[in-house]
């Protein structure tokens, strides 16, 4: 377990994303989603991400359900605030925003103090908890003003009221994030698909202020969405189908994968790993399948010669450029 910034939050190396639990895209059954929660468990993970935004609630519901049955110090739990969610009576689905679920709820962007104090209160009995460990702000990009004015104090207030151990911020962006790191006093933040082979633009300034500020980094979007699980011409990056170019250079970098005797989904997930910013990888899964690979290929052993073909290739930059 390693802890977040100057916290007493710990983490696991490995942590279990819960937005796909949400019906990402399609279904997933009550059973389903606990099968993954318990699946990746026994291979010992300990650290869960879920958010208000993920399936209306249904992301908090089910993942609350499933840790039900562990002692509450025994992992942690990370969610967000920004959007509240209000009834709707509007009818229809949710599938305009990535989850299939009836559209009882509408999101509303707020990161008022209010807002944040009132999104949290909702998340926490949705999830059955009298507290999480870790709150994020989620992504602020549109909301920068009052995300910095009002919701950050905000979770600095909970913070010294003890209602959560750790704040930060989590985007898909790296620029706003080093903002955060530089100004304000987070423990951690959460950077998605921008430290991956295919992507490392989070290291031209938010991976070395993290370090030197004593800020944790949390890695999601290892895979770019899909493309370096599986890369095929029907793969995904970024959430949208791949472009050529970037195909050919994931399909390029698993053939040296496999040469080392590897894979490029074990590659992908140790090479966020290994920066020293870096506290824990969050991979998403659906299935028990998709939990245990996740595991086993974290814990795969990585040899040292396939980075040094990839930076010979130029598939990779060099040290020095980087």
């Amino acid at each position: 377990m390693t802890p977040l910034g100057r916290s007493r939050v710990q983490v696991t190396g490995l942590a279990l994303g819960a937005a796909p639990l949400a019906n990402l895209y399609t279904e997933v059954t009550e059973e389903q989603a606990y099968d993954t929660v318990a699946a990746a468990w026994r291979h010992g993970v300990r650290y869960f991400d879920t958010a208000p935004h993920y399936g209306l609630g249904l992301s908090e519901r089910r993942l609350g359900a499933a840790l039900r049955e562990h002692p509450r110090t025994a992992y942690t739990v990370s969610t967000k605030v920004g959007r509240r969610l209000e009834p709707s009576s509007a009818g229809g689905d949710d599938l305009a925003n990535g989850f299939a679920v009836p559209a009882t709820h509408r999101r509303v962007w707020d990161f008022s103090a209010d807002g944040v104090r009132r999104s949290l209160e909702a998340s926490l009995e949705r999830l059955g908890l009298d507290h999480v460990d870790v709150v994020y702000l989620h992504d602020p990009d549109d909301h920068a003003e009052q995300a910095f004015s009002e919701a950050y104090p905000a979770l600095e207030e909970l913070r010294s009221e003890g209602v959560v151990g750790a704040i930060g911020a989590g985007m898909n962006q790296a620029e706003m994030l080093t903002r955060f790191v530089r100004e304000t006093d987070v423990d951690v933040v959460l950077c998605a698909g921008r430290y991956t082979l295919l992507d490392q633009s989070a290291d031209a300034g938010l991976l070395p202020a993290a370090v030197e500020r004593g800020v944790s980094v949390v890695v999601g979007g290892a895979f770019n969405s899909g493309l370096l699980a599986d890369p095929r011409p029907e793969a995904t990056y970024d959430y949208a189908r791949a472009p050529a170019e970037l195909l050919e250079r994931a399909l390029r970098m698993k053939e040296v994968a496999e040469r080392h005797g590897t894979t490029l989904r074990a590659a992908a997930l140790a090479f966020c790993a290994a920066h020293p910013a870096v506290a824990s990888v969050l991979v998403g899964a659906r299935s028990p399948a998709e939990a245990e690979d996740c595991a086993e290929q974290f814990a795969a052993p990585v040899p040292a010669a396939l980075w040094e073909e990839l930076r010979d290739t130029g598939l990779l930059p060099s040290k020095e450029a980087s």
